[in-house]
This record gives structure tokens, C-alpha cells and sequence, in this order.
């Protein structure tokens, strides 16, 4: 599995100077590589700007212009849909093992001036890491008068143990996640204060001005920040459960294509594009596979809707779910929790392992 580190670089005023340097001749050669070629794929692109690129930025050197053309390329191939890509001078710096080195606590880098060594600081969580994997590509990053190396391990993958054990997941909007446990996550106070920062955007996005269109930047984060913290706590707890009850496989439902395959208003497509359940599971997913547990996704169709005990369509108001066939009467969403456990245990021997996730530390 693949994680990356941050590694804090100490560096004074006039190393300072030369990363912000780097950073900007590198940002020059992105943008001279998107506007020279249309081409995704690196080989076909390398070929169509190397040799241009080479004399067009000489000093960058031949190296980073291949970790230019590779930049470029990988964040073609991330775009849902082709647009023009642009570079600006806060463009991370793509490093590979050919242009650093780290020996002895010392990281060397490839600059304008030359290599330069420096020291940096580092968390004993990330140091035990640094110990175990084996280092890749990384990414000089600024943030404000600090830079950041995120580094990229490659760490080797936790034993899995085939317990039969199994935990299913369902996903929600009013409750974010119910488990086959019986375990509930509410997402009352997650929607109502996504709610308050929309109606914040609609108030500054009619106003218009310069200011109002600086307060939504700062908005925009404050709102990813916080819903990324609460899927990050509720994707632990649910992993931990899921290693304490001695689970070696997590059932989710694939909801890809939900917001295309759902005919809804306005308000209801607002609401579902709002929604974050594909960075829960992308959580899930890499939280489990450090503990060896395996993640499936199985289709979700009619879970909310068949009773888990006779396995006949009942109904659904809200919250509570009754059958009138067995007469059964339960939480909708523990309910929807039970029927994903079947379908995960029927699809068991039938699937492979999750791909690996790569993640930030």
C-alpha cells in the first residue's frame, strides 16, 4: 500500500528564495508543456515537447522537464472532462528519485542553483513510516513563507485473516452511515451547518463584489475542511468496529452514477451533489486496508425497500421501515445495513481485493 508523509523543511530566507524560484520555472514548463500539446498520454507527450520545452526553459534542466510532461500528463488523465489546464506559480513540484535524494535525516534537492541539502521536521507517526516503506515519487509544496516534501512510501500490506466475518455499511444523507452492527451515525448536524454555508454562498454570490468573492474562497474551505474531519472520525470508528468484532471484509454499497441515475428537482440534485459518500468510502477503504480488512461495494438496488427477514418490498417513511408480510418493524437504514450483509456474503469468494488507496498522512 502507498502513503504519503509531510516532511516540514527548516530553510531560511535565502533558500527560501531558491525553492519559490524552482517553484515558478517549474510552473513556467507545466504551462509550456498544456499549451504545446493536447496529448494524455506521457510517452506521446514527451515526444510532441521535450526537445521545445529543453529550449525554451533551459535552465530547469532535462529531468524536470520530463517531471513537467509527467505532471501534465497525470492531471489530464484526472480531468472528468477535457479543459485547458493552467499552471500558476503555487504549482507543486514534481520530484522523482532521480532529482532527490534523503540519506541520514538530510533530504537533497534538485534546484536552480544546484543540489541543495536541508534538514526538516517530521512527526514520530510519519518517522515510523519513513522506517517501513520504501520512498517514491514527492511533491515540494508551499504554504505561505513554509515548504512542505510530501513524500510517497510504498509500504508493504497487512495479512489479511479470513475470519467469514462480515460488516455492512449503509450510506445516507440524514444518517450518514448505519453499520450491520446496529451502530448509527447522524448527519442532522453535518447537513444543518452545510445548509448555513450554502445559504452564506447564495447571500455573497448575489452581492457580487470583490470582497464577497474573497469571503466564498474562505467559505469554500472552512466547509471542505469540516466534512472532511467528520468522514475521517465516522470512516475510524467504522473500521475500528469493524477490526474489533474480528471483520475481515466491509460490505459498501457502490453508489457511482447516483446522481445520474436519480430524476429529482432542483433542490433534491443540489442536495445529492453536496453529498460526500464517495470520500467516505474512499476513507473506509484505505483505513481498512491498514488493518487487513477487505472492502466490496455491491450494488444497492432495492435495499431500502426489502425487508431483511422475509426479504419481501415493505415501506419506508423516513426513518422507520415496516413490512407487512412478517410484520417486522425496524430503522430503515439498520435495515438497509442488514440486506447489504446478505448480498456482501453471497458475493464472498466472487471478488478480489480492494485496489490499493493512496494516501496523505
Amino acid at each position: 500500500m502507498k502513503r504519503t508523509i509531510a516532511l516540514k523543511l527548516n530553510i531560511i530566507e535565502e533558500e527560501y528564495q531558491f525553492l519559490c524560484e524552482m517553484q515558478t520555472t517549474f510552473a513556467m514548463a507545466c504551462q509550456f508543456v498544456s499549451q504545446n500539446s493536447e496529448e494524455k498520454n506521457r510517452i506521446r507527450l514527451h515526444h510532441d515537447v521535450y526537445r521545445s520545452a529543453r529550449k525554451t526553459i533551459p535552465q530547469i534542466g532535462s529531468q524536470m522537464v520530463c517531471n513537467a510532461i509527467a505532471k501534465v500528463s497525470a492531471c489530464r488523465k484526472a480531468l472528468r472532462k477535457a479543459k485547458t489546464l493552467e499552471f500558476k506559480q503555487a504549482t507543486s513540484v514534481h520530484y522523482d528519485k532521480r532529482t532527490y535524494s534523503l540519506k541520514n535525516g538530510i533530504l537533497s534537492l534538485f534546484t536552480l542553483q544546484g543540489r541543495k541539502q536541508f534538514s526538516f521536521q517530521i512527526g514520530p507517526f510519519q518517522e515510523k513510516y519513513l522506517e517501513q516503506g520504501i520512498i517514491k515519487e514527492a511533491e515540494l509544496i508551499r504554504r505561505g513563507k513554509r515548504f512542505f516534501f510530501n513524500l510517497v512510501l510504498d509500504l508493504p500490506d497487512p495479512p489479511t485473516k479470513p475470519t467469514g466475518k462480515i460488516v455492512a455499511v449503509d450510506f445516507g444523507e440524514n444518517t450518514i452511515a448505519a453499520t450491520s452492527e446496529g451502530k448509527l451515525y447522524g448527519g442532522g448536524l453535518l447537513k444543518s451547518r452545510r445548509d448555513q454555508f450554502l445559504g452564506c454562498r447564495k447571500r455573497l454570490q448575489s452581492k457580487g463584489s470583490q470582497s464577497s468573492i474573497q469571503r466564498l474562497r474562505q467559505i469554500s474551505g472552512r466547509e471542505k475542511r469540516h466534512v472532511k474531519y467528520v468522514n475521517h472520525c465516522i470512516a475510524k470508528d467504522i473500521v475500528e468496529e469493524a477490526h474489533n468484532k474480528g471483520a475481515s471484509m466491509i460490505v459498501l454499497e457502490d453508489l457511482k452514477n447516483i446522481r445520474i441515475r436519480i430524476k429529482a428537482g432542483k433542490k433534491l440534485r443540489s442536495r445529492l451533489h453536496r453529498w460526500p459518500f464517495s470520500q467516505l468510502r474512499l476513507f473506509v477503504e484505505y483505513k481498512a486496508q491498514a488493518k487487513g480488512i477487505q472492502v466490496i461495494c455491491v450494488h444497492p438496488a432495492y435495499t431500502s425497500q426489502t425487508c431483511s427477514t422475509c426479504l419481501q418490498l415493505g415501506e419506508r417513511d423516513k426513518h422507520r421501515f415496516s413490512c407487512q408480510n412478517c410484520g417486522s418493524l425496524s430503522h430503515s437504514d439498520l435495515n438497509a445495513s442488514q440486506n447489504l450483509l446478505r448480498l456482501g456474503l453471497t458475493a464472498v469468494g466472487s471478488t478480489g481485493a480492494v485496489n490499493s488507496r493512496h494516501v496523505a498522512i
